[in-house]
This record gives C-alpha cells, sequence and structure tokens, in this order.
C-alpha cells in the first residue's frame, strides 16, 4: 500500500486505530415495521441498511422452486450519495449483481433453508454511506435483519476485512487503506463452529501469508460477533418492555 501514511511508526493508522482493533459499530433492529425484519449498522463511516421478508411463496418462474429448502434472493444497491463520486448507480450494473451473488451464497450458508421447502426468502440491503467495509456492513446488517425476522440461522454471520501494510495485517479496513493497492481479503465466518462461509481476495497474495491474513480477519468476525449479540440482546429487552407495557 503505498501513497499517503497509513501506518505509523508507533503502530497507529489514518484513523488512530491499532493494527487488530475494529471501527466503532452502531446498529439497530426493527427499523422498519413494514417488513418482516430490518436492521441499520454503522461500522466506522460505513452505513447500511438491510430489510427481509419471508419467508414467503416462490415469485415469478417456478422453475427457481426448490423442493427441499427456501430459495435465498439477495439484492444489493449503493445509494447514488454514498460516495463522493456523484455518477448514477444503475440497479443491476456487475458490480452490484457480483456483491448480490456473494451476499446468496454467504447466507445459503448460514439460514436453515431446509426448515421451509418451496419458499423464498427476500434479503434487500444498500450502502447509504462508503467507507470501506461495504460487503462487511451488509452481511452484519443482514445477519441482524435475519434475526429480526425470526429466520432461524446455524450462527451469526459476521463479516470483516483485512490487508497489509509493511507485513502488518490490518483488520476492518477504511477505504483509504482498501484503495492503498495492497491486497484486501473479506471474510464471512459464523464464529462459534468457525466456519467459513465467503473469503474473497480481490488480488494476489503469496501463500505464507494467507494464513496470517486469514486469522486477523477471523479474529476481527469473533469481535463483530461479540458486539451484534449485544445488539440483539439490547432489542429483546427493548421489545419485552413494550409488550409489558
Amino acid at each position: 500500500m503505498a501513497g499517503v501514511e497509513l501506518l505509523s511508526d508507533q503502530g497507529y493508522r489514518l484513523d488512530g486505530r491499532k493494527a487488530s482493533e475494529l471501527r466503532k459499530v452502531q446498529a439497530r433492529m426493527g427499523v422498519f415495521a413494514q417488513a418482516d425484519g430490518s436492521a441499520y449498522i454503522e461500522q466506522g463511516n460505513t452505513k447500511a441498511l438491510a430489510v427481509v421478508y419471508g419467508p414467503h411463496e416462490v415469485r415469478g418462474s417456478r422453475s427457481r422452486t426448490m423442493h427441499d429448502r427456501a430459495v435465498i434472493n439477495c439484492q444489493y444497491s449503493m445509494a447514488t450519495f454514498s460516495t463522493a463520486e456523484r455518477k448514477r448507480r444503475p440497479h443491476g450494473d456487475r458490480k452490484s449483481s457480483e456483491m448480490s451473488l456473494h451476499l446468496k451464497q454467504t447466507f445459503e450458508a448460514a439460514v436453515l433453508t431446509q426448515l421451509y421447502p418451496r419458499s423464498q426468502i427476500d434479503i434487500y440491503v444498500k450502502i447509504l454511506q462508503s467507507d470501506g467495509g461495504n460487503y462487511s456492513a451488509c452481511v452484519n446488517a443482514a445477519t441482524l435483519a435475519l434475526v429480526d425476522a425470526g429466520i432461524p440461522m446455524r450462527d451469526y454471520v459476521c463479516a470483516c476485512t483485512a490487508g497489509f501494510v509493511e507485513d502488518t495485517p490490518l483488520a476492518d479496513l477504511c477505504h483509504a487503506e482498501e484503495s492503498g493497492g495492497g491486497t484486501t481479503l473479506a471474510l464471512a465466518l459464523l464464529p462459534r463452529s468457525r466456519h467459513i462461509a465467503l473469503v474473497q481476495m480481490d488480488a494476489r497474495l503469496h501463500q505464507d501469508h494467507l494464513d496470517m491474513l486469514m486469522e486477523a480477519a477471523a479474529e476481527a468476525c469473533r469481535g463483530l460477533s461479540k458486539v451484534l449479540d449485544g445488539v440483539v440482546r439490547q432489542h429483546l429487552q427493548e421489545v419485552s418492555v413494550l409488550t409489558r407495557d
């Protein structure tokens, strides 16, 4: 990673974090009453919204129906105002389609789809503000939305990025670190079983460095799991107070 100094001699990053430190995470569940499940998350300056509908009957072609499990449909998009570039981002462009596919693969590994044969679960995610880790924020927001919808999963799905600066692995990259020119790895993990739902790299990486980068991302995912669990527990407390009243 070249350009600005991404890691100081004292081991601090551009935003003052240590190498393995996560960005501040804030999240809320149940933000849309009309949906079966919804959630909003902020990871640093990256903000994402997720909405879940279903399970419901399969819409469209009947050939998509699975007789032994539910079909998961994911759609990813970015708000026009989400980045400094004000270019139009048409729905269904290549990058959005690729991200939608990655999200679909991620949640197929986590949702207990066999409990809902011949049905469909829709997951819609939108990036409202982008500052690195878009995939991770979408996965974490969608996980909370699925919990809000009451859809059973094997575990929380937690996602985070990692990358190298001068042989030092950094976790939870911001946009400046992602665009610095080095390899960026995105990992979606089911923390309790340590099952990998998805791993993606945007450049080549020497095999000797892979384990170090994977462990940095996995440790960050385990940290995020505790944060998401806290959000769910807080939401349940709020709901139980409202229902008692």
